[in-house]
């Protein structure tokens, strides 16, 4: 029986491509404030160099703009990029799919990687706190703790008080998201956005059990289970 849906963050509940234009926006608008420079023409510019490579982005930037700068300007960017509030929302399944497993007397957790400073700031911005019984940051606990480390699946298992297989994960990176069904009983359901990693290959060719396109096809899954469950 399934008393318990833990949600993947970026790309499962909020968009990651939304909130890297959030980012880019925040950037452009220092840079045009501290270099007397077009902020339409900055965010346009970071957001051509990021399609061109996510990599060293601000730095190109800067390089592109022939401005000279030491490591120290770059880390201060990062460090404004990644404590900015995002102008971010959730995805439009994201809500009704809430007050769904809330009336089914489901707890609701939520289980992301990445760095704590800019993952808390994506959780503040949708009021996350308002909609979950748990959070679950796992730099927090340690960047060794990133999925596809248990740790944070053992963490939540003893926080909502239930057991691995009556748990659910929904994740969208085939990465991270679905190993843990290998090492505890937990049933993982991809569901397929137009995210940064969607033509990801599986870790260890580990594959989820259930596939959605939407949360809205979620109910189904819970309902199958559930009723399955009684009849045993």
């Amino acid at each position: 029986m399934i008393k318990a849906v833990i949600f993947d963050l970026d790309d499962t509940l909020i968009s990651e491509k939304e909130y890297i234009k959030s980012g880019y926006r925040h950037i452009a608008q220092i840079i045009s404030n501290r270099y007397n420079k077009d902020t339409i023409e900055l965010y346009e510019l970071l957001m051509k160099l990021f399609k061109d490579s996510p990599r060293n982005v601000f730095n190109r930037l800067l390089d592109t703009l022939g401005i000279s700068y030491t490591k120290k300007n770059i880390i201060e960017l990062v460090e404004e990029y990644r404590n900015h509030l995002p102008d971010i929302e959730f995805f439009n399944d994201v809500l009704p799919c809430f007050e769904l497993l809330n009336s089914k007397k489901i707890k609701t957790g939520v289980i992301t990687d990445g760095y704590a400073n800019a993952q808390q700031q994506k959780l503040n911005s949708v009021k996350a706190n308002k909609y979950f019984d748990e959070i679950i940051v796992t730099d927090e606990l340690g960047k060794q703790y990133w999925k596809p480390h248990p740790k944070a699946f053992e963490i939540m298992k003893d926080k909502l008080n239930v057991e691995f297989n009556e748990m659910v994960y929904i994740g969208d990176n085939p990465e991270k998201d679905f190993y843990i069904s290998c090492v505890y009983p937990i049933r993982t359901i991809r569901i397929h956005r137009d995210g940064i990693y969607k033509n990801s290959l599986y870790l260890k060719n580990i594959k989820e059990n259930y596939s959605i396109q939407s949360l809205n096809e979620l109910n189904l899954i819970v309902e199958d289970n559930n009723q399955n469950k009684q009849k045993v």
